[in-house]
């Protein structure tokens, strides 16, 4: 750098050599709702929903194969869980490509895949909510309204966003199917309608109200039902059976009551024995002693491969 005769620093050849910052296509455009008015145009809106979907397959891409992608989802859910299901991940409509398998060819000595950072779903998810204002905003009501929220639907589910996909399922019941020139279609319908009333099972814990939404839609659906009637009667075997017979997305719906189902597991347990082998303890409840203890907050020991729940005069029965 050079000084002029005042001695100041000319340094305007170093600035015009600096690169303009990359803006991410997906943080572009600004929540309708907050003033935005570029996304309620209607080919700015199928541009931008081409990009979420680019950015959603290069995040399944870099999860590796489908347990990191799996394990990456459970990263941005609001809390963990276990289960012997793997979700199916979600492509968006129209892609040809096919989603990350666990047959994959990697080999088990490989090293396991780096995980996305969960500020790349989070970004997926926020610019989804962007585009589903931008399309209220201009009340756009059409095929590609339908798939934008499904997509939302699909994708909330997969990473436990009620925030995400609760709004997208009663928007897509109380205005997109009611559209006169663009209903959803038949299973659309049917999907959609069983989502909302295991949401309401599940994850609310509002038996009732799910029944009601069962009836006023006219929801005919064996596991739907028989889900329901295991959350009525505490039945764990049926619970299970009826898990491991359903799609990814309502087993990340049934999750949300798995909880509590295997509390009342445990309840009985400690109320039919005074001691249990282990393995047959972890194959009931589909989890591992180490973990009952850290999320249940199980009180009793472990003697020789034995659960002692109960002792009786002192002595290990």
């Amino acid at each position: 750098m050079q000084r002029n005769k005042a001695g100041r620093t000319s340094s305007g050849h170093q600035f015009s050599r600096l690169k303009p910052a990359e803006i991410d296509p997906l943080a572009e455009y600004g929540l309708p709702s907050k003033g935005e008015k570029r996304l309620l145009n209607h080919k700015t809106q199928e541009a931008y929903y081409s990009k979420i979907a680019e950015r959603y397959l290069a995040f399944c891409t870099d999860a590796g194969d489908r347990d990191s992608l799996q394990k990456q989802f459970s990263r941005l859910a609001v809390g963990e869980t276990t289960s012997t299901n793997t979700s199916t991940p979600l492509l968006p409509a129209g892609s040809t490509s096919t989603p990350p398998s666990s047959s994959s060819s990697h080999s088990h000595e490989a090293s396991t895949p780096q995980l996305p950072p969960p500020s790349d779903l989070s970004q997926i998810l926020s610019a989804l909510r962007k585009l589903r204002e931008a399309l209220v905003a201009s009340s756009r009501l059409d095929d590609f309204t339908a798939q934008v929220y499904l997509f939302a639907v699909r994708l909330g589910i997969l990473s436990s966003s009620f925030e995400t996909y609760l709004p997208s399922l009663l928007y897509l019941l109380r205005v997109i199917h009611r559209s006169p020139t663009h209903p959803l279609t038949s299973v659309e319908y049917h999907e959609v309608v069983s989502y909302l009333v295991l949401d309401t099972a599940c994850r609310r814990g509002d038996l009732a109200e799910a029944y009601a939404l069962r009836n006023r839609y006219k929801l005919r659906d064996p596991k739907v039902d028989a889900t329901l009637k295991a959350l009525v009667t505490d039945d764990w075997v049926s619970w299970r059976r009826t898990k491991r017979a359903v799609d990814g997305y309502r087993v990340k719906l049934m999750e949300f009551a798995e909880p509590g189902m295997r509390g009342h597991v445990l309840k009985a347990f400690g109320r039919a024995y005074l001691s249990v082998g282990v393995e047959y303890l972890e194959e009931t409840m589909g989890m591992k002693w180490e973990d009952m203890v850290e999320r249940f907050g199980v009180g009793w020991e472990m003697n020789n491969g034995r659960v002692v729940i109960r002792k009786i005069g002192g002595k290990t029965q």
